[in-house]
């Protein structure tokens, strides 16, 4: 049950903890102790209230690079127009091609994470959004490999 209270501050050793979690979200609680130099009950205690609170929402494998499958990743920044902003928002949030929409501050109004299983889906999701009523302008990229 997430606490009530989400805005406890998270100190130095929460955000170590969740550096450490996103190097190996599969690390033990003693290895993660270990690694922080601290109790692993300090450790079970502090995870414990970062997934109440909804700071940790969940864990997830993350893939090399070069073993991704052949998925085409990218990212399509997306300037909205009209008074509609709500309602377009909801239906580019059922784009099936996201894998996640974000908005941000600056010349864009939100960005897409676009993770395809072909370019010609691609090029498919770029097309239907910017056919969309209340997309003012976009400007997609591809993703070529790691730097």
């Amino acid at each position: 049950m997430k606490s009530s209270n989400r805005d406890e501050i998270m100190d130095d050793l929460d955000r170590r903890l969740l550096a450490e979690l996103r190097v190996n979200a599969r690390a033990s609680v003693p290895k993660l102790a270990q690694l922080l130099g601290v109790a692993a009950g300090t450790v079970k205690t502090r995870m414990d209230r970062l997934i109440d609170q909804g700071v940790i929402a969940g864990f997830t494998v993350r893939l090399r690079d070069d073993a991704a499958d052949g998925t085409i990743r990218g990212v399509m920044m997306i300037e909205l127009s009209g008074k509609n902003v709500k309602t377009l928002v909801a239906s580019l949030r059922k784009n099936l091609g996201f894998a996640a929409l974000h908005t941000t501050n600056g010349e864009w109004d939100l960005i897409a994470e676009i993770q395809v299983p072909a370019l010609s889906d691609f090029h498919q999701v770029v097309t239907t959004v910017r056919a969309m009523e209340g997309i003012a302008k976009t400007e997609s990229y591809l993703f070529l490999g790691p730097a």
